[in-house]
């Protein structure tokens, strides 16, 4: 008979503080948090950002680094809580996820990305003997209907207002 073992799903919840964006995604090198800090700040001029990494072999250390210490300590407080070998957490602000989410997944290290968002956030967490991985993520809240043409026409005029489309 197969070796079987139990499995505790958590949820864990992930403060996103107002005029904040968090991406939480997962790497597998040391090198990934220096390499992640370059990646951010050569993308935005002005971006301020917080970043966290969790070691999943040798000292199993959550790392960090940043340019804004708010931001910092939100990073490590997240990736305490989601206790997840090689998980990093990102938070950012005078920057949207869009401007820097290509730099992210253009990291080598970088194996994906869960979460970049401003919406409340909870990380499904699955823990078993060995330790703990992220299973996916629960970003903001489900829909209640589907848009109108006047909801459409919004949409549009929102993406021109703001600079993304012409």
């Amino acid at each position: 008979m197969a070796n079987q073992q139990e499995v505790k799903i958590h949820v864990v919840d992930i403060p996103v503080p107002e005029g904040v964006n968090v991406i939480v995604g997962q790497a597998h090198f040391i090198k990934t948090l220096e390499d992640l800090y370059e990646a951010l700040v050569t993308s935005v001029p002005g971006i301020k950002f917080g970043i966290a990494f969790c070691e999943a072999s040798q000292k199993r250390l959550i790392r960090y680094e940043g340019n804004d210490d708010e931001l910092q300590r939100l990073a490590v407080e997240a990736a305490k809580r989601i206790s997840a070998g090689h998980v990093f957490v990102i938070y950012i602000k005078n920057a949207w996820p869009i401007n820097v989410l290509n730099a992210i997944k253009n990291v080598q290290e970088v194996v994906r990305v869960f979460a970049a968002t401003a919406n409340p956030l909870q990380v499904l967490v699955a823990e078993t003997s060995q330790g703990r991985g992220v299973i996916g993520v629960v970003d903001g809240y489900p829909p209640v209907g589907v848009e109108t043409e006047d909801d459409i026409a919004e949409r549009r005029l929102f993406l021109r207002k703001i600079g993304y489309k012409k």
